[in-house]
């Protein structure tokens, strides 16, 4: 009798929630598909959202760039070779000053080289080269060479990558061995190595940069693909399209691929920034595009060859490299998150 006292005495009123009062227990939450849950989590990543916004920058400035700037990045004016960068109108910037600095008997000496040439109505963003060529324009012409590259190892990666490790891991038994034997092979030659002898046959150029692309680009897209089939290929829902009757592509391409392209995605990207430094690299040791044709890579290497006289001819290019590397590399990062939310945990 007591004990039926005792739990007629208990009401809600005895239970309060600990910490917040105002929580609400009861709530619907609408569903929510997942490229919607996806793009939610992008957002709330503020290094994807900056590598996104600058690599957009970078895209504009490309192409509008070298308009921007009212130069050809071929034309030589050996009258303003070797300038400081310099915007008239914007000489209280110190980057923008057209005022160079030098060592001179162990003391250092400014110098204002637009007014001593009595062209300070003159603009060079980012000075000039040994050859008076305006650097703003050759630096984001060479930037479209970059982007090009990047647009490169996604068809490469898209293509050649996910087909090949489709068909690898699907079939299995010879045919998997077989391909991955030839990816072994590939893997092992470096893509110095495979240039330099394109440039025996061809001449330098972005097409053996190409060639030399989709021979080794496509290795590490193709082995990820691989692996996710190798993974979903015994599923429940794969082996009940076979037994419908559904055809080997459509099984791959309908059932296998959807399931799996977040990582391709995520893949892509994370290329992107190599397939970028290799065509830097190569231009830097001479094996990218002739002059006068300019990349990000080759401005490098002409400015250091200058860098203790004019330092401003290798910073800015550098500095364009390294945001867009780092740009698509915030950019894969947030990719990754936003499609496998997991991984941020390991």
């Amino acid at each position: 009798m007591t004990e039926k006292r005792t739990a007629a005495a208990v009401s809600d009123r005895d239970f309060t929630l600990a910490g917040r009062r105002d929580l609400e227990l009861d709530r619907t939450y609408g569903s929510q598909s997942f490229w919607r849950d996806a793009l939610s989590r992008f957002v709330k990543n503020k290094g994807a959202v900056f590598g996104l916004i600058m690599i957009a920058v970078i895209v504009f400035l490309a192409f509008a760039g070298p308009a921007l700037s009212g130069y050809d990045y071929r034309t030589q004016d050996m009258a303003q070779r070797n300038l400081p960068p310099h915007a008239a109108g914007l000489e209280f910037l110190p980057f923008f000053s057209g005022v160079q600095t030098r060592s001179v008997g162990g003391e250092t000496v400014k110098t204002d080289v637009y007014a001593e040439k009595g062209i300070k109505h003159v603009t060079h963003v980012f000075g000039t080269d040994t050859l008076g060529r305006d650097q703003f324009a050759r630096t984001w012409t060479g930037t479209r060479v970059s982007l090009y590259v990047a647009l490169l190892a996604i068809l490469i990666d898209t293509f050649v990558g996910m087909s090949y490790g489709l068909v690898s891991g699907y079939f299995g038994g010879r045919v998997d061995f077989f391909l991955q034997r030839l990816v072994e092979i590939l893997s092992t030659i470096p893509t110095t190595v495979i240039v330099t002898l394109l440039i025996v046959v061809m001449k330098p150029g972005l097409a053996s940069i190409t060639i030399a692309l989709m021979i080794t680009e496509w290795i590490g897209m193709s082995r990820v693909a691989r692996a996710q089939t190798l993974r979903l290929k015994e599923q429940e829902f794969v082996l009940a399209s076979r037994t419908l009757g559904e055809s080997t592509p459509a099984v791959m391409f309908r059932e296998i691929l959807p399931n799996i392209f977040g990582q391709i995605v995520v893949m892509c990207m994370m290329t992107i920034p190599n397939a970028i430094f290799t065509e830097a690299f190569l231009a830097f040791i001479g094996l990218g595009i002739p002059a006068p044709l300019a990349s990000l890579g080759s401005l490098i290497s002409d400015g250091f060859k200058s860098m203790t006289m004019y330092p401003y001819m290798v910073a800015c290019p550098v500095v364009v490299l390294a945001l867009l590397m780092l740009s698509f590399n915030l950019l894969a990062d947030g990719l990754r998150d936003a499609f496998d939310p997991k991984m941020k945990e390991m």
